[in-house]
């Protein structure tokens, strides 16, 4: 086996246009695909992240709910990097979005926060 690189990450959220406007409008990610798949009464949108990377954003009718917050057994976070903390927490907060205080990774000695989702999906900023 050879793994390169992440693919995509897959999420799936209970209101698809609050979602879709969340990470297309609110963190500004370039639609790549979207489609309504009839079949499943679903849409799927494939949203790039620096080119290099896809989240695929999922509707389905009656998603059941994240058990716990944070510490249920999967994914635990989605984290983006950014090239300065403080810049990226203004530009949300102008866009109403609550963060949590910035912290330092005490082994990288790097700046991180954390936000949430439109569904409560924790998402980490963390600094380059």
């Amino acid at each position: 086996m050879n793994i390169t690189k992440i693919h995509h990450i897959a999420i799936i959220c209970s209101n698809y246009e609050v979602s879709k406007a969340f990470y297309t409008e609110t963190l500004e990610l370039p639609i790549l695909n979207e489609v309504f798949r009839e079949e499943r009464n679903s849409y799927k949108l494939d949203l790039l992240v620096n080119d290099v990377y896809q989240i695929e954003l999922f509707s389905f009718p009656n998603p059941p709910k994240r058990p716990t917050h944070p510490e249920a057994a999967g994914l635990r976070h989605l984290a983006f990097e950014v090239p300065n903390v403080e810049d990226a927490v203004n530009e949300l907060r102008e866009k109403g979005i609550m963060i949590e205080p910035i912290r330092i990774d005490p082994i990288t000695d790097k700046k991180f926060t954390f936000f949430q989702d439109p569904d409560g999906l924790p998402i980490e900023l963390y600094e380059a």
